[in-house]
């Protein structure tokens, strides 16, 4: 598995495709996220805004491949494996970038409440926003395996698909994304800094069940 993760990395940084969507991310951060914010708001915007970047980077990993060049890995471990693993490389990427990006919020932001009086650790801070961009990572790489192929083939309804469900998960209430930037919001107005352990948990298991769908229709349709 270890060489098949490398594998598909190399094959992602070197279309770069990649370029869009981080840069769609650092753009948003740019104009929603200014120094001196207080930290718990900010950490939530740039945690709500990894979600559709991790589910265009999921599809970006499961479209890459050509065609000739998908059948040789699938045939060789397997295309249920061959799928798995475009699909983890694609949350690595997202995990990667939302630990950068929170890293950054933080030594930006002000360690405040929303009243801009009341104190806010800026050590717990960072660990909750790290747990809830870890979270909008794993959802919206669920996004991506549910919205791509082999599920949807039709470009024109998976792209469609992928927006949608991006949008109902950080607004759909009992969204492990939308539980856990809400806690963060909530969380800055009290001054008191939430752990999001359960929408965490949730995302894991939700995710660990669309990547285990995604896998098997994988191997059920390859011909």
């Amino acid at each position: 598995m270890t060489a098949l993760l490398r594998y598909h990395a190399a094959l992602l940084l070197r279309s770069q495709r990649w370029l869009p969507p981080f840069l769609l991310y650092a753009a948003f951060l740019a104009v929603s996220v200014q120094a001196g914010q207080p930290v718990l708001d900010s950490l939530g915007y740039s945690a709500a805004a990894l979600l559709p970047v991790a589910a265009w980077l999921a599809r970006i990993c499961v479209t890459a491949e050509p065609q000739a060049a998908r059948g040789c890995v699938a045939a060789a471990v397997g295309p249920a494996r061959a799928h798995v693993a475009c699909l983890l490389v694609a949350l690595s990427g997202a995990a990667a970038l939302g630990t950068v990006a929170t890293l950054g919020v933080t030594l930006l932001s002000a360690p405040v409440a929303s009243d801009h009086r009341t104190p806010v650790p800026l050590a717990p801070a960072c660990g909750a926003g790290l747990l809830a961009a870890l979270a909008c990572a794993l959802l919206g790489t669920a996004v991506g395996a549910l919205t791509s192929r082999p599920l949807l083939r039709s470009r024109g309804r998976a792209v469609l698909a992928l927006l949608l469900a991006a949008l109902l998960s950080l607004v759909a209430t009992g969204s492990p994304a939308q539980a856990a930037v809400q806690g963060l919001v909530t969380g800055s107005r009290s001054g008191t800094v939430p752990l999001p352990l359960l929408p965490l948990a949730a995302a894991a298991l939700v995710t660990a069940a669309a990547l285990a769908l995604a896998g098997a229709l994988a191997a059920r349709r390859s011909p």
